[in-house]
């Protein structure tokens, strides 16, 4: 093994110079940030503060507008609950609410008023707070009956005092500001007249608004706005105490009210906030860009309500964050190059030192090379002869696995030398005796048996030379070389083989061959295994009744098996890993080597296929080889 390269001692010897640079430049570029920082948030928060500034001013003018509109709608409808009180048919009612007469004309006057001033409904309450009269007293949502107790504006009403009140109708379900008045004769309190008025057209006229504004109410919810998601929900979450409140007055029947997503950063002053948007209510409507915003708040003369006003901070941020980074790459650009300058002469010194030290470490380097380039030319000749010796060791065993082979081929053929004598004796004897007889036949000049005896003579030569050649075959050395070999082809020459035996011992032939099945493989080392194993299968039927022997074929998408069974006593359990192991074998002393199913197994891999053993479930033993389909086959 070559040994690691070692440090050079030269290469270190420039280190403690760059050591000792390393803090001092790292102090600067840690001051140098700071202060690019330190600019960035000066620009920052003085450039915020100028657009801040600027916003704020759109802001309050705005706000005056939307005051002003606010105050214009609602003031011009104050004084008609006080008008109503002065009728005298709406007094004359009050004191006697029984009477029909007076309800018709009062119902008749307040339809009149309601029609001319151009309110949503004008109607009176007794002292308990039951409707009497009213300007939809002959439409189907008519409050004439109802009782309205519950309301605020009834509950607070009183002489000389406008009250004021937001809510949604719990008969028509329509929103409305309500302002009512203490109807009285002198000092006595008889009923309470009440104006509910729309804000559809202050609606309609803020839905064009430039920025975001809405109107809250004294618990913070928003009862009119420019966003109509908004609309009904809360600038804060609600305690369970004002709900209740809510619920009881029915003031907005069963809205949710939920908060509408507003998050307060930083409070200004009393007036003004910095708050974040998150977004809220119904997807399909528009709602304002998440994001900072401006908030300026006032509260509506002679109401409880809060008139707030959005202005969107993204321009003012965009402005502040390029003047910070304005601010802070002038900074680093200032730093930097000073910085740069003393950098430069401390590197031009540091550049000389390691000129030196690198021309050092260069030649060291250069004497390593050298020693491991030649323990490399080393190693290399050593593998090289190490390649060849394996190559040799490769050769020698693919000489003696095909010497094996074609032992197992010879041992085979001395098994059948037996059975091949008597399967040449008998036609040879035959052949004698039809010569004798037909030379007689022409001594006494019969032809006709004469030539009937030669005609029998020829297929016994015929059957001869055949099986002389499937022996002569059968032995010749395999040339190795795959191609696709049939099957039925195969399986036909062993049987030919084989015939003897299968008739001298009565022998069942259970033929399940597919004629059309081709394995890729070599046809002659391919019947050296159909013989060892049809030939096994053989002696496994000895003593049996009734001797049988199953040949079947299949196909399993790109391979081909062939089973060959018997209806033997079958194979030990403990024995049936040990089968394809060389000298292994269940036969008695002389009667086998053990090395035809370790040879069979050997060549059957060699295809690229697999031969395995089993106990079939009805009797017997099974032994299946499964060999690559041939590839014409296949397509």
């Amino acid at each position: 093994m070559t040994p690691p390269i070692a440090a050079s001692p030269v290469s270190l010897a420039g280190r403690p110079g760059w050591a000792r640079s390393l803090a001092p430049s790292a102090l600067r570029i840690l001051a140098m940030l700071a202060a690019a920082a330190l600019a960035g948030w000066i620009g920052y928060e003085a450039t915020f503060e100028r657009a801040l500034g600027e916003i704020r001013g759109s802001a309050g003018h705005r706000l005056d507008l939307y005051a002003a509109s606010i105050e214009r709608e609602i003031e011009k409808f104050a004084a008609f609950p006080i008008v109503v009180s002065y009728d005298r048919s709406i007094i004359e009612l009050a004191m006697a609410p029984t009477e029909s007469e007076r309800r018709a004309t009062a119902d008749r006057y307040l339809e009149r008023l309601n029609a001319s001033i151009g309110t949503l409904a004008v109607y009176i309450l007794d002292t308990t707070g039951r409707c009497i009269a009213s300007s939809n007293w002959n439409q189907y949502d008519s409050f004439v009956g109802r009782d309205l107790s519950y309301r605020p504006y009834y509950r607070n009403a009183g002489i000389g005092h406008i009250e004021r009140f937001y809510g949604i109708g719990t008969t028509n379900r329509e929103p409305g500001y309500f302002l009512s008045t203490a109807l009285h004769v002198g000092d006595a309190v008889v009923g309470t007249g009440v104006v509910k008025v729309g804000l559809q057209q202050l609606e309609r006229s803020w839905s064009s608004a430039e920025a975001p504004a809405l109107l809250a109410d004294e618990h913070g919810v928003v009862v009119l706005s420019s966003i109509p998601a908004w609309k009904y929900g809360t600038l804060r979450p609600l305690d369970p105490a004002v709900r209740a409140e809510i619920a009881q007055a029915q003031q907005y029947n069963d809205r949710e009210l939920n908060p509408i997503g507003m998050t307060v950063r930083q409070r200004l002053d009393t007036d003004s906030s910095i708050v974040e948007l998150s977004g809220m209510g119904d997807a399909s409507q528009p709602t304002p860009i998440p994001g900072l915003y401006l908030t300026e708040t006032r509260p509506m003369p002679g109401t409880p309500w809060q008139l707030t006003v959005f202005s969107d901070l993204r321009g003012a941020v965009d402005q502040a964050e390029s003047a910070a980074a304005l601010a802070a790459l002038a900074t680093l650009f200032v730093s930097g190059g000073a910085l740069a300058a003393l950098q430069r002469n401390r590197h031009i010194k540091e550049l000389t030192r390691a000129r030196a030290a690198l021309q050092l470490a260069h030649d060291s380097l250069e004497r390593t090379v050298a020693e491991r380039t030649s323990a490399l030319v080393v190693a290399n000749a050593r593998l090289q002869e190490e390649v060849e010796e394996r190559s040799r060791a490769e050769r020698t065993l693919r000489e003696a696995q095909s010497g094996l082979v074609q032992a197992g081929k010879l041992a085979v053929i001395g098994q059948l030398s037996a059975g091949m004598a008597h399967e040449l004796n008998q036609p040879l004897a035959a052949l004698a005796t039809i010569s004798g007889n037909t030379i007689k036949y022409l001594e006494r000049g019969d032809a006709a048996a004469a030539r009937s005896n030669l005609d029998r003579i020829r297929p016994l030569v015929e059957r001869m030379a055949r099986l002389t050649g499937e022996l002569k075959s059968f032995a010749r050395k395999s040339s190795g070389e795959m191609q696709a070999v049939s099957i039925r082809r195969t399986i036909d020459n062993a049987l030919f083989l084989l015939d003897h035996r299968i008739k001298r011992q009565s022998v069942t032939l259970v033929d399940e061959i597919d004629g059309g099945v081709t394995a890729w493989c070599d046809p002659n080392r391919l019947e050296q295994v159909m013989l060892n194993l049809i030939g096994n299968a053989l002696d496994a039927t000895e003593g049996q009744a009734e001797r049988r022997l199953t040949l079947r074929t299949g196909l399993c998408g790109e391979e081909v098996s062939v089973e060959i069974r018997d209806n033997g006593p079958g194979l030990p359990a403990d024995l049936l890993a040990h089968l394809f192991e060389p000298f292994f074998t269940t036969k008695a002393p002389g009667a086998g080597l053990g090395l035809g199913l370790a040879i069979s197994a050997g060549i059957v891999r060699d295809f690229g296929g697999d031969l395995t053993a089993t106990n079939a479930s009805d009797s017997g033993a099974s032994f299946v080889m499964r060999l690559p389909r041939a590839k014409e086959a296949a397509a």
